[in-house]
């Protein structure tokens, strides 16, 4: 924003127009002065200075925020997108619902610790019909360690969903929804993306 150039910052033409005669052309430009230097510079009184530099601080510096404003600002943006609720108890209340919509959640931890097998329930769970608590959506998987295990998929539905898995063809139904890449390169992660394509068979 420091770059910010002053004929763009909404001051009267007249008083941008004697920064840009003086060779102050940026906001950085501006704000390196003193007030009493920019009255020398620009011969322009004391109160039109003021008023300027109020003015150019204003738009180039962000208004104050507290932590818990903006903590209150992402819980309402998150209840307003909506949730996907893992179906565990304690992780759904503690993420104010289960995985928010409309931002990037990052899973870590230790090998083993069953971040693969929470990511294969999610899948299911975006792709459950809405009328079985899912979103009734497709899922893109993107597997570059080639940990996707379709059995795996299917047995997690079965355990988890016995309801919907043990109808016939359902799981080549919900498995069908889940688009596995397995990029090799960030190029080619990068030009798949672009292009997901699910089959409809």
């Amino acid at each position: 924003m420091a770059n910010k150039l002053i004929k763009q910052m909404g001051l009267p033409k007249s008083i941008a127009n004697i920064f840009t005669a003086r060779n102050i052309i940026t906001a950085k430009d501006a704000l390196s002065h003193t007030e009493f230097e920019l009255m020398e510079l620009l011969d322009v009184d004391k109160e039109e200075v003021t008023s300027a530099m109020a003015h150019v601080s204003e738009v180039v510096c962000p208004p104050c925020q507290t932590a818990l404003l903006l903590l209150e600002q992402r819980v309402r943006n998150e209840t307003l997108a909506g949730h996907l609720p893992t179906h565990l108890k304690g992780l759904d209340e503690a993420l104010c619902g289960g995985i928010p919509f409309g931002v990037l959640t990052e899973l870590v931890g230790p090998a083993g610790i069953g971040k693969t097998q929470f990511c294969l329930k999610l899948s299911l769970l975006a792709s459950l019909p809405a009328s079985c608590g899912g979103l009734d959506g497709r899922v893109i998987y993107i597997d570059i360690e080639s940990k996707f295990r379709s059995k795996r998929l299917i047995e997690i539905g079965i355990n988890s969903f016995p309801e919907i898995f043990l109808k016939k063809g359902m799981a080549q139904e919900m498995a069908g929804r889940i688009l596995v890449l397995r990029p090799t390169s960030l190029s080619e992660f990068a030009e798949r993306s672009r292009y997901p394509s699910f089959s409809n068979k």
